[in-house]
């Protein structure tokens, strides 16, 4: 489960790159499927009166808090690892949940995101905070509803249990998202393509 709380950490809030900030890496879907999705909170807000998550869908890889100053190097690093990664077909199929606050989609092709996760953990010492370790999300999902209550979970677990989502797409690229405090919404970064090239990097070695 995503870290839920944003922690305000500054040396001096006035010297630029010593504000944090929150950061997500991700993996968007295309516009058709973003629209699917979409539809889906849309009716179990209706239905169920929860809270439709504010962000488009994406396939969360992992979520740091760190000075913006780290950003330059966490950018250098992450073209490194998109540099040698393969664009795949990203599978999803069905519902799960987290018991008993969250319904998601769930995703069908686990292993080529699974192997990505744990070629970021090579940069893990850039995304450190004091106060929290990045987290990185082993467990590829997309969310449809978010926080609800006991009663709300079962009513529509119930019925979303039994039902069925299928839709894919291509992840060409991965991209990184930034939240300040004081925003609501997260801002855009950079995108980092898929390039399939020989990379070989060191863990380590590139900003040794």
């Amino acid at each position: 489960m995503l870290i839920n709380f944003f922690i305000f950490y500054t040396i001096n809030p006035l010297l630029p790159g010593y504000q944090f900030a929150e950061y997500l890496l991700v993996l968007n879907p295309h516009e058709e499927l973003q629209h699917k999705i979409f539809t889906v909170k849309q009716t179990l807000k209706e239905k169920y009166k929860t809270a439709v998550p504010a962000n488009k869908s994406h396939i969360t890889l992992v979520q740091f808090y760190t000075w913006q100053m780290m950003e330059d190097k966490i950018k250098q690093r992450l073209q490194m690892i998109a540099m040698g990664t393969t664009p795949y077909k990203i599978e999803l199929k069905d519902y799960g949940s987290f018991p008993s606050h969250t319904i998601y989609i769930t995703v069908n092709t686990k292993n080529v995101i699974q192997r990505l996760v744990k070629e970021l953990r090579t940069a893990r010492r850039l995304m450190k905070s004091p106060d929290k370790n990045p987290q990185f999300i082993m467990e590829p999902h997309i969310p449809v509803a978010r926080k609800l209550n006991a009663v709300q979970f079962k009513e529509a677990w119930t019925e979303y249990a039994h039902r069925h989502f299928t839709g894919s797409f291509i992840a060409d690229s991965m991209l990184l998202l930034k939240k300040k405090a004081g925003d609501s919404k997260y801002q855009i970064v950079q995108r980092f393509e898929f390039m399939n090239l020989p990379v070989n990097v060191k863990q380590g070695e590139l900003f040794s």
